[in-house]
């Protein structure tokens, strides 16, 4: 005798039958929204962000996550923005600092995110040009 026939007899139903007709029941919950990571101290590291969902039969409605924002210069866009950068620029004598350009490649979380940000780092040791002749010139006083 068959698995199935086993079954069927054993029970009275064809139990996988019985399986393939139970209607599934479709929940009414809508899809989460989280709020902006918010740090557990200071203004970087772990922290936890909150997630709330309508739904009259939806038996959870909020709930807390972890979350981590960097603790670097990314974290002045947000850490649930996610950007495309272009290369460095070539260094500004006149600040000593370099530019690059980035265009939002997602938001996380609903984030509400700038479409495109500019940074700004040092551009690290500069080389001076080396005067021509061999020696350097004594100062004046």
């Amino acid at each position: 005798m068959l698995e199935r026939e086993k079954l069927k007899s054993a029970l009275g139903i064809d139990y996988l039958s019985f399986l393939s007709e139970k209607k599934v029941k479709k929940s009414d919950c809508g899809e989460w929204q989280w709020s902006v990571c918010v740090p557990t101290s200071g203004d970087c590291g772990l922290g936890t962000r909150e997630g709330t969902r309508t739904g009259a039969e939806c038996k959870q409605t909020m709930k807390t996550q972890r979350c981590k924002i960097p603790c670097n210069w990314k974290k002045q866009f947000g850490a649930e923005c996610k950007y495309q950068f272009q290369a460095w620029g070539e260094c500004d004598l006149n600040t000593a600092l370099k530019t690059r350009t980035g265009s939002l490649k997602r938001a996380l979380h609903n984030a509400d995110c700038q479409k495109t940000v500019t940074i700004s780092k040092p551009c690290g040791k500069l080389t001076k040009p080396k005067p021509q002749g061999g020696f350097l010139p004594l100062p004046q006083f």
